[in-house]
């Protein structure tokens, strides 16, 4: 047989390739370098357990204190760490992964041009694993711009630029692999996931579209080798920049409380509960005082709507409350009894 084979279909970036988007963007994007002092480990691990009243117990607690005061006057050991982070106001905020700089003494930004700025920590969210930074630059710095994720599409090309182990300024490209990805990690899961190479380093580091706007922070992979496979995971626009927002204007992360203990609802659950599938968020129990328990939600509720938006899951009421203003009012559509 003779079989005459079309050509395959290749995935192409747009305009042919991504000079020109990253040549604007790489100035935006910075290394974040900290050093952390780390006290010298005076017992080490996986010490041998001994029955009680052994003599054994005598010999080793003798050569272990002696180690330890031998180890005393050892100073602290300076430990070094690298990130990633990009500039989000002129004016030298920066932002990057809250576990970047955890427990950090020191945290230096080092910009595309090579100039390094010791940085303050203005906030963090450890939830969202989010922090922000500032920096006294002597002339206004090149920032980026907020994209919106949620109109993004599975299959839309994306770009990382980061400073993965360390090598600086390294652009790699990929299509946007799911929406949604619970891994997890956080309370507020909702990951993109993608396949631009990122790895050790591109934390805290940026995720653009393909008109140069951020839609993404990377922060995690998904690896059994401890390298990039392919799989990696950005936090969404869409739930990092409230963040940011509220950490540069208050120093710290004010979300919405509803006052409901809630629980998943099964597929056994949906007829009882009058459901047509297993959706929405079931209320366990109702705080005294709060918010709902004001506005007349009941335990036994079950919560598919909130301020316009569906709920199709525990964690989608967690985060949509969680994104929702302080103090704003918001219509909660729930079932009861079947209505």
């Amino acid at each position: 047989f003779i079989v005459l084979l079309g050509a395959a279909a290749q995935a192409r970036p747009p305009e042919g390739d991504f000079a020109d988007l990253a040549e604007k963007l790489l100035p935006a994007v910075v290394n974040i370098s900290t050093t952390q002092s780390v006290q010298n480990r005076t017992m080490p691990e996986g010490l041998p357990q001994f029955p009680p009243g052994s003599p054994f117990e005598d010999f080793f607690k003798e050569f272990f204190e002696r180690q330890q005061r031998g180890e005393g006057n050892r100073p602290p050991r300076q430990v070094s760490s690298l990130g990633s982070g990009f500039i989000v106001d002129a004016r030298g905020f920066v932002v990057t992964n809250n576990h970047v700089i955890a427990d950090a003494d020191q945290v230096k930004v080092i910009l595309h041009d090579k100039t390094e700025l010791d940085a303050k920590i203005v906030g963090r969210d450890p939830e969202v694993d989010i922090a922000v930074l500032k920096v006294e630059p002597k002339k206004p710095l090149v920032a980026t711009q907020w994209g919106d994720s949620e109109k993004l599409r599975v299959g839309e090309w994306t770009l990382a630029i980061g400073n993965p182990f360390g090598l600086g300024g390294t652009v790699t490209a990929g299509i946007i692999s799911a929406r949604g990805r619970d891994i997890n990690a956080r309370r507020y899961d909702d990951f993109l996931q993608t396949d631009a190479s990122i790895n050790k380093g591109n934390s805290g580091g940026p995720l653009f579209n393909k008109n140069g706007e951020v839609i993404g922070i990377n922060t995690a992979i998904f690896s059994q080798t401890g390298g990039w496979i392919g799989i990696g995971f950005a936090v969404p626009a869409s739930l990092a920049k409230p963040v940011v927002q509220q950490l540069i204007e208050f120093g710290r992360t004010r979300r919405g409380w509803l006052g409901v203990q809630i629980q998943s609802v099964t597929e056994e659950m949906t007829e009882a509960l009058g459901l047509d599938a297993a959706r929405g968020a079931l209320v366990a129990k109702v705080v005294p005082g709060g918010p709902a328990e004001k506005a007349g939600i009941e335990s036994g509720d079950v919560i598919v709507s909130l301020d316009g938006k569906p709920i199709a899951t525990t964690n989608a009421l967690t985060r949509s409350v969680a994104e929702t203003p302080v103090g704003r009012a918001v219509n909660v559509e729930i079932m009861r009894k079947g209505k």
